[in-house]
Formats: C-alpha cells, structure tokens, sequence
C-alpha cells in the first residue's frame, strides 16, 4: 500500500508539472477526506510546490478570503466532490481563479505511463530523497476564523517532523495499530496526526470523507478493526447516540482534541463502550500538538505534560488567580503567518507563540485549560470562564434527553459590566435548572446565566467546534 501511494505521487506529480504555473509556488488543495487528497499533497512535495488546503465548510466567501491571503492562481479539486458538497466555486472563477479537477488529470495518465512507475518502484529505482530543504513551507492551514478572519498558517516540513517525532515519544503508538481519521485535512489535527503520522510511522490508515456521519462511522470502526481513533467532544457525543455498545471494541487509544472533553462525554463513553477518551491539546500554528495525556499517564481535566522540547512560560492575566496566558516555544512553532499584522506581532515574541490560552500548570507538570482569554468574562468585577460554565451545564439534564445542548455567550450589561446567556436547543429549559447546575459545579452564583435564548441548532466549525461567534451574532442581533 504504501509503494502504491508513492507510485500514485509520481504520477500525479508528473502531469502537475505540465499544468501548475512554474512561477506559483502555493496551490490551492480543495478536497475532501478522500486517498486522493494526501497523494496530491505528496505529488505537490515532489515538485516544489506548496499546497494550500481550504476549509470547504465556511463557504465560498470565505474561501475566496482564504484564496486571496495566500495569492492562489490555481486550486486542484474533484468535480464529484464540488457536487455532491454544493459548492458553488463560479465567485472564485470569475475572480481569476482557475480550477484543475482530479478527473481530468486522471484521464490524461496512460496505462503505460503507470506501469512503468510502478515497475521503477519495484526495482527499487524510485527517487527516495529530494533534497527539500526542512525551513521550506510544507502546508498552509487556515484557522477556523472563529473569532475572526481567517490566518493563514505557514508551517514547514521540520514543523511538521518535529512534531510527529514529538508525539511519537509520548504516546505508545505500536507497529499492529491502526488509525481511524475522519477529522477533515483542511484542520491540523486531521492532516499531521490523522494522515502524516500514520504514513511517516507504516500504519494502516481508514480516512473517512465526514465526521458528520453519526451513524456510519461506528460501523465503519468496527469493521475497520481501528485501534487509534481522533475525534472532538462535540463529534464524540454524536457518536455516542447512534453506535452499538460493541462498535468500538477494538479501541485502545481514543485521542480527543480541538476543544475541551466535557466530563458528562468522558463519562458517557467509559460508561457505554469501556473507553477511556485520553485528551491532548494542540493548535494550528503549533503543527498542532503541545501537550497530551497518555494510557500510563492521564489526568482527567487536564491536557497532560508537555511533549518533548516545548519550553511554556505563564504571563499573568488581570483578575485571573491561579492561572495565566500560555506561551509555548519549540521546533514545531510555525514559520509564521501570511497575514501581514499577525505575523509581525508573532515575529517579535522571538520564537514564542501565544497560545490566547487561559491555562494552570499544576506541580506535576500537567496543564489546565481555564479556557480562552477571549472566552472570560468580566462579571461584577470577577473573571468568569464561560468554558468552565458550559461543562457544568453539559450532561446535567438528562430528562430532556441527549439532544439538549448549551453554549454560553457574555453580553455587555449596564450593572455588572457584562452577563452571560445560555443558549439552548431545549425550550423548555428554566433559569433555576440553569442556576442548581452552576452550584453543583461548585461555581460561584456569578457564574450563572441570567438569561437563555432558544436556538432549533447551535452552530458549528467544520472542525467539531462549537461557533461561538455565530452564537455570539444571533443572540447579539436578537435572532435566538
């Protein structure tokens, strides 16, 4: 299979050297989680060039935005995809862009033409070095723009290396694994940990074009005979709805990223399938890991330990007690940003990135995501973690059933500065539910919601988020 893959770059690399512009060094990639999508990659690698992977779940503008940051003048993607995803790309063509579909370059391959690649490989004649120096850019990722326009993200190859390498040491990855990713590559988790991880390491690997698909992809796993499962807490409870007890019999490892474990998921899976969701932490410019739980090493709540050679350091945050602003410095630091203003406030933090996390280090060496600086809340004088709010929230009502969701949004108030709002799928939610669940948190009356705002679904990001800022938007502009 791996062979298979190499001989699969070779040839798309050799028609992409005919149609990409010899002066463009960065492409657009606009695929799905498809065996496609990491050979195009590796053929781009193969010439010099630089893939660029668009977020196809913001929509057109939105990539169109992203298309125009990174100066793209053509993108490779499926006509098949394009249709069955309802994409409608004529902005982007009328925009000077110029699309380059899949379909086309494989109708242009001879028979021949492949048989002799995969023959050179057998022989052992394939290049196996192409002398890519590791400060080159390898990818650029674009982040979620959940709290506002999308960066462009540089990161290079020894990013990238480090980073795997990184991971590799800490957690107990073993030759007989395989890893299940249905978390798109267009998100840094899908793309390093999902797909680079596994080819780098020889592992069997099941990607799955959605991590929409509640009901197919617990079949999937089990028929797969997964071992390594990524996902999110927003998809694992998804999952945990529609899949059979005996589903996930195979898991060892089940690694959770992107956004905090709420404790009721923790439980509902322990509790169901016998899997303990061990939590990592990571984000896009950091290639993405910082720091994981491991089996031997895992403390519920936390994120775990650092992984090896990342220095943090803690900046203290006005109102903020035991905790502060984490930065992180390391081989996996992203090169930089393409957006001009970001990328220089990065560039002059001499190596260190600020994570825009709220976080506690503990004796031991575990960190504890309070949550984001821009998901605190000033209240009565008080910093309050609407993170913190909406896991206490999470779980507590069960006699609406599993369909209920809360996010928590803060709104400016003329008495205390500002206050928060829970909004929910369930109507028939009451404000003194809200406030018992807050205490029995053990949270201080502060941190209840003064009001809630029904929504029929709270928005998400492609990556399994919850879109606070869409949330923020409809309750702002009274449409929950």
């Amino acid at each position: 299979p791996h062979r298979m893959v190499m001989v699969g770059a070779e040839v798309l690399a050799g028609r992409f050297s005919k149609l990409l512009n010899p002066d463009d060094e960065r492409i657009g990639v606009l695929l799905p989680n498809v065996n496609a999508t990491p050979v195009t990659i590796l053929a781009f690698w193969r010439i010099g060039k630089v893939p660029a992977i668009l977020n196809y779940t913001t929509g057109t503008p939105m990539m169109q935005t992203c298309s125009e940051l990174a100066g793209l003048k053509q993108i490779v993607t499926s006509r098949a995809f394009l249709e069955k995803a309802g994409l409608d790309i004529e902005p982007m063509k009328e925009a000077g862009i110029e699309f380059i579909y899949l379909e086309d370059v494989r109708e242009q391959v001879s028979g021949l033409a492949k048989l002799a690649i995969l023959l050179k490989h057998k022989a052992a004649l394939g290049q196996a070095q192409f002398n890519i120096p590791a400060e080159q850019t390898a990818v650029v990722l674009f982040t979620s723009g959940s709290e506002g326009i999308p960066k462009g993200v540089e990161l290079t190859h020894r990013n990238i290396l480090a980073n795997l390498r990184q991971v590799q040491a800490m957690v107990d990855i073993m030759d007989t694994d395989s890893i299940f990713n249905c978390l798109p590559m267009f998100h840094s988790f899908g793309l390093v940990v999902g797909t680079l991880l596994p080819l780098c390491r020889g592992l069997r690997t099941t990607i799955f074009p959605s991590p929409l698909q509640y009901r197919v992809i617990p079949n999937a796993i089990y028929h797969a005979n997964s071992t390594l499962f990524l996902s999110t807490n927003t998809f694992l409870n998804g999952y945990a709805k529609k899949a059979h007890p005996y589903d996930f019999r195979s898991v060892r490892y089940l690694l959770a990223g992107a956004e905090k474990v709420q404790q009721a998921t923790s439980d509902l899976w322990s509790r169901r399938f016998g899997v303990h969701i061990t939590e990592a932490y990571g984000v896009t410019e950091c290639a993405p890991a910082i720091s994981a739980n491991t089996k031997a090493d895992n403390r519920f709540g936390s994120v775990g330990r650092l992984l090896p050679g990342i220095e943090c350091k803690l900046e203290p945050v006005d109102g903020v007690e035991d905790a502060g602003r984490l930065f992180v410095k390391g081989p996996n630091i992203m090169k930089g940003y393409l957006n001009k203003d970001a990328n220089d406030a990065f560039q002059a933090l001499d190596g260190w990135y600020d994570t825009g996390d709220i976080v506690h280090e503990d004796d031991d060496g575990y960190l504890w995501i309070r949550g984001r600086a821009k998901r605190f809340a000033k209240v009565s004088g008080e910093m309050v973690s609407l993170t913190a709010v909406e896991d206490a929230l999470a779980g507590a009502f069960p006699h609406y059933g599993e369909d209920c969701e809360i996010a928590v949004v803060a709104v400016t108030d003329a008495d205390k500065g500002e206050k928060l709002i829970a909004v929910s799928t369930e109507p028939k939610l009451k404000p003194t539910e809200i406030r018992d669940a807050v205490a029995a948190a053990g949270l201080s009356n502060l941190c209840a919601p003064r009001e809630i705002r029904i929504l029929k679904e709270i928005p998400k990001l492609g990556t399994g988020k919850l879109n606070h800022r869409e949330v923020q938007r409809l309750v702002e502009e009274g449409e929950a």
